[in-house]
């Protein structure tokens, strides 16, 4: 089978393009030739990503020269899709170039902001859908989302790589209580919460520290907010890690916080998930529909510093508590594993190059 994959690929390290960087590896493990556009290529020659008037069209022009290549030599392409822009200038293109090139497209749809975007650009959205093979997103979320606008969608999740992302051999080394987060420093995240919730929780344990590895756009006012809330000495920014990095990271911690605004399936709950470490998560988007609450994490609301203070202090507290999210939170990832997805995927690509 000839298959071509679309998406972004790292850097940096988001979950949209670890999920493609890894599709095309493990895809290419299994005999598919795989063929891989990429939809954040550097700009070439690099000197026109400082001309902001015209750097889109050095971009856009060879990518769509790309995608008609693709269409034309490949039995099935699997297209990794996102909200706003991302949708108009890279998914919907590659859906009509495979409709008039008789290629069929696969939509992986991941836009944790699925419901907001359609609620204002379904009838752009939809017309492009109705002439894809198929819409595939990785949580019941996203279902839900997609169904209250009409559009049907199957599930298939998101893949952990149980072989780097397994727990550590010991847990907690000494009396600081390590908390941690991996994710891009910008409002969605919700960074701000989790510091404040951080200096509220220290009030009844002080020995918390929180690392944050990540990078982006509000590193400098999160960094102030640490010193007007003087925490200067008890949280670390990171940057951003790599892979391996980030498995040390949870490693060394004893619980791991996801303070999003808005989410769909972050595999980096997942991944902290895997590594045996205790999620506490907003209640937010498709969170809980990958964990439960007092089962396999720790669920908060929105913004709600008080409430996450009160989950790190419980979680602090409650060495039994600890130690069952640790072990069912283990378990519930096992459904991840490439062994249980692969099936899914390779069905749904041969149902669709016969169809074709």
């Amino acid at each position: 089978m000839r298959l071509g994959l679309v998406g972004p690929l790292p850097p940096p390290n988001g979950g949209m393009a670890m999920q493609t960087l890894q599709l095309a590896r493990l895809l290419g493990d299994e005999g598919l030739e795989v063929e891989l556009v990429q939809t954040n290529a550097p700009y070439w020659p690099a000197v026109v990503a400082r001309l902001k008037g015209v750097r889109a069209f050095f971009r856009i022009m060879p990518y769509l020269l790309r995608i008609w290549r693709l269409a034309g030599r490949t039995d099935v392409i699997h297209l990794m899709a996102n909200s706003g822009w991302s949708w108009q200038l890279f998914a919907a293109p590659v859906i009509w170039i495979g409709w008039l090139r008789k290629t069929p497209v696969i939509v992986n749809y991941r836009g944790g902001e699925a419901r907001e975007y359609l609620s204002a650009s379904a009838r752009w959205v939809k017309p492009s859908l109705a002439r894809s093979a198929q819409l595939v997103v990785p949580s019941g979320f996203l279902r839900q989302v997609f169904s209250e606008f009409g559009v049907a969608a199957a599930v298939i999740p998101n893949i952990i790589d149980l072989e780097m992302f397994y727990p550590a051999a010991t847990q907690s080394r000494d009396n600081i209580f390590t908390l941690v987060i991996t994710r891009n420093l910008e409002p969605i995240y919700g960074l701000d919460t989790a510091i404040r919730a951080l200096a509220l929780a220290r009030e009844a344990v002080p020995t918390l520290h929180l690392k944050i590895a990540g990078s982006g756009p509000q590193q400098a006012e999160l960094q102030r907010l640490v010193e007007q809330l003087g925490l200067g000495d008890a949280v670390a920014f990171l940057g951003r890690l790599e892979r391996q990095q980030v498995v040390d990271l949870y490693h060394g911690a004893d619980a791991m916080l996801n303070p999003s605004r808005v989410d769909n399936m972050p595999n980096s709950v997942l991944e902290a998930l895997a590594c045996a470490l205790p999620v506490i998560s907003t209640n937010v988007g498709g969170v809980p529909y990958i964990v439960q609450h007092g089962q396999t994490a720790l669920l908060v609301p929105r913004d709600d510093a008080g409430a996450m203070a009160d989950a790190i202090v419980k979680l602090y507290t409650d060495t039994t508590l600890r130690n069952a999210l640790r072990e069912k939170g283990r378990r519930a990832v096992a459904q991840y594993a490439w062994e249980e997805v692969r099936p899914l995927w390779l069905s749904l690509y041969n149902t669709h190059t016969v169809a074709a």
